[in-house]
């Protein structure tokens, strides 16, 4: 068993991943993991977890989730068994672990251990201790925890933290390596920007690496940050340090140890000391070169895609094979919620070993809500820095910037995910001359990619009915499913079969424990507010809805109307003449819009000049047309009739066809048998 509290909190059983439950189930076992061991009373859980907000039944919720905790924790004990990891004694409950399976007791324990041997002045030895504390890290300690404990605790773990990192920093120094100092230190201080010890440490370690002015750059924005946000001078050792760089004094330049064990320091402000030691020799080795890893984190859970994977390996391995010294380029494409990003991050994370010289990562913004999309100029800003490019350094234009990126990577084997891409333009200056992978993914086919870049095209579709059931089964469990598959399945065929609507039921399914498949299916059968019941709460990234917005707001004005008014056919089939019909205008322009829509993924081709609603789109077009004044829908509606479109042309049975009035609200419905035409 191991929990994991240094970012998300998670738990592990002999390397399978165990799902915990719902937040307050993770916020319970998060109290119990910080005191492993002890009895933890059930009050205290309830103060840990709801804080001054106490419900009535807040005491029976920490039975519910202890009980639930229990299911997953020891799947095997009976329901009158005693537990051997979560135990119940005194009036309250104990988790039964050895210090080390939990990470957040690990770190501490390493990081004493580093400031033992620090002070012992063993700084290789500490160094490991450090980064096996560091190591442990994944994001902010109980990311995704509510409660006033959970919130406690991120702060002091997080300071804890940041003076880890500080310690780290100084022993860094004490053994020369100055330039991977500067490399960490620079985002942390990004995140820190008032934590004059950070800036501190940079500074000094800019100055070894022979960066005078950059050094001195750091303190004019330390004074400028510090002066706008708390009307401060930076502090007595700051500006100490600041004169010493301005002239040269030779006592911060590296040196040895006068004896051993016995180092020179000088105050760093906060009771560490900074090594201070005799010139080093000369020849000192070069500093290694820095091979980026800046893949994020991608959601649990990859089902299938066993294809397109496969695929993706034999391009590369087919581009390796032959000795080719240019990029593989693949554009990852489908509909919003489809997992394009998170099939691009698992296929990345399966092929890095094949690039050695590393994995940068750049958020493309191509549909990205309120923000415009990321400029070519500024991608390659980001990759360069990436790369270790000062910014005094980059050029200023497009092609300046794109030849030094180019050289950089000129032969080097990285791989390069471009998340969330607008158009071929903004990604060409992107892609690397070398022996490299670059992954795109987008709402929209890049057919320019295709026809000039000689890129790949991966289109994903919707997952089948059995993988959707397996989705289902790893976030929920294999027991809840059990001997409600048929349930699962419809749940499955509701949600569309994308894999961002099944995780949100998932986790409303997880969220409710009692609730069952039958029960989900049952509220999600109607149409008429599906979309409001497929979203999180104060999360617009986990909504179905506003992902379709993305798409939808991006749209051109004419492709927009026709969308919108797509919504008031409900046939199963959308063909030229229907578009003509609604939009008024020629088959030609129709087919031309139509096509669009396809493009960027909100309809779904069916065949030469025929297409079809995905059933959640459908759902979503028909929430837009509501924005049609009731004029311009009726003359819609009108046109449609004369044109005899209500009935595809390829079913030659007479029968009803379902449309909605233009007067009425969404879920108001009409029948009326046409005939064919």
């Amino acid at each position: 068993m191991r929990l994991e509290l240094l970012g998300s909190v998670r738990a592990w059983y002999e390397g399978e991943e165990i799902h915990i439950g719902p937040p307050k189930q993770r916020a319970v076992v998060g109290v119990l993991a910080s005191r492993v061991n002890e009895i933890v009373g059930v009050e205290e859980i309830v103060d840990a977890v709801w804080g001054s907000a106490v419900p009535q039944t807040a005491a029976n919720g920490v039975h519910t989730y202890v009980a639930g905790l229990r299911r997953v924790l020891e799947p095997g004990r009976g329901r009158r068994e005693t537990g051997d990891v979560l135990v119940s004694s005194g009036g309250g409950y104990a988790l039964c672990l050895e210090p080390d399976q939990v990470d957040a007791i690990l770190f501490e324990r390493h990081h004493a251990e580093a400031r033992r041997l620090h002070g012992q002045g063993a700084h290789q030895e500490a160094l490991r201790e450090f980064d096996a504390a560091l190591g442990l890290w994944r994001g902010d300690a109980y990311a995704n925890v509510p409660g006033p404990f959970a919130e406690m605790e991120r702060t002091r773990l997080g300071e804890l933290r940041l003076t880890a990192v500080e310690e780290w920093a100084t022993d860094m120094l004490a053994v020369g390596r100055h330039a991977e100092v500067v490399a960490v230190l620079s985002p942390q201080i990004a995140r820190e920007p008032l934590r004059e010890q950070l800036r501190w440490l940079l500074m000094l370690s800019l100055y070894r690496c022979g960066r005078r002015a950059h050094a001195l750059g750091v303190y004019r924005e330390t004074r400028r940050v510090l002066n706008e946000e708390l009307g401060l001078e930076p502090g007595a050792e700051l500006q100490s340090l600041h004169g010493r760089i301005l002239a040269g004094h030779p006592d911060l330049l590296p040196r040895e140890p006068e004896t051993p064990g016995a180092p020179e320091t000088g105050g760093t402000g906060d009771g560490w000391t900074a090594v201070t030691t005799r010139p080093a020799p000369p020849g000192p080795a070069p500093a290694q070169p820095l091979r980026p890893a800046q893949l994020p984190y991608s959601a649990r859970g990859f089902v299938g895609r066993t294809k397109e994977l496969a695929s993706l390996e034999a391009l590369t391995a087919q581009g390796a094979g032959r000795g080719e010294m240019r990029p593989t380029v693949a554009v990852i494409d489908g509909a919003s919620g489809v997992g394009k990003s998170t099939f691009a991050l698992h296929a990345a994370r399966q092929l890095g070993d094949r690039f050695p010289d590393g994995q940068l990562y750049v958020d493309m913004q191509g549909t990205a809500s309120r923000r415009e999309p990321l400029s070519s100029p500024e991608a390659l800003a980001q990759l360069l820095r990436s790369l270790g490019v000062e910014e005094s350094r980059l050029p200023g234009d497009l092609a300046g910037r794109t030849a030094l990126y180019r050289s950089l990577l000129h032969g080097k084997r990285v791989l390069l995910v471009l998340d969330d891409a607008d158009c071929a333009a903004q990604v060409r200056p992107l892609i690397p001359s070398g022996p490299a992978c670059v992954l795109v993914t987008s709402r929209r086919r890049q057919r320019g990619l295709v026809v000039r870049d000689g890129a790949y095209r991966i289109a994903l579709q919707l997952l089948s009915p059995a993988e959707s059931v397996r989705l289902l089964t790893y976030l929920i469990g294999p027991g809840r499913v059990d001997g409600q598959r048929e349930a699962a399945a419809q749940l499955a065929e509701i949600c569309g079969r994308l894999p961002l609507a099944l995780r949100i039921a998932a986790e409303s399914l997880t969220e409710h424990p009692r609730l069952t498949l039958a029960d989900m299916v049952r509220r999600h059968a109607p149409e008429d507010g599906r979309l409001d019941r497929l979203a999180v709460e104060d999360d617009v990234a986990a909504s179905l809805r506003a992902a379709f917005a993305v798409s939808y707001d991006a749209l051109p004005a004419e492709s927009a109307r026709l969308f919108r008014l797509l919504g008031l056919y409900h046939g199963e089939m959308i063909t030229v003449s229907v578009g003509a019909a609604l939009l008024g205008c020629q088959p030609a322009l129709a087919q031309q819009q139509l096509g669009l829509l396809a493009d960027c993924h909100l309809l779904e081709e069916a065949g030469e000049g025929r297409y079809r609603f995905h059933s959640l789109m459908r759902i979503y077009a028909a929430e837009c047309v509501e924005r049609e004044p009731a004029t311009l829908r009726s003359a819609a509606l009108a046109r449609l009739m004369a044109a005899g479109s209500f009935t595809p042309p390829f079913d030659s049975t007479p029968g009803p066809q379902v449309f909605r009035s233009a007067a009425e609200p969404f879920g108001a419905v009409h029948t009326r048998a046409v005939s064919k035409r």
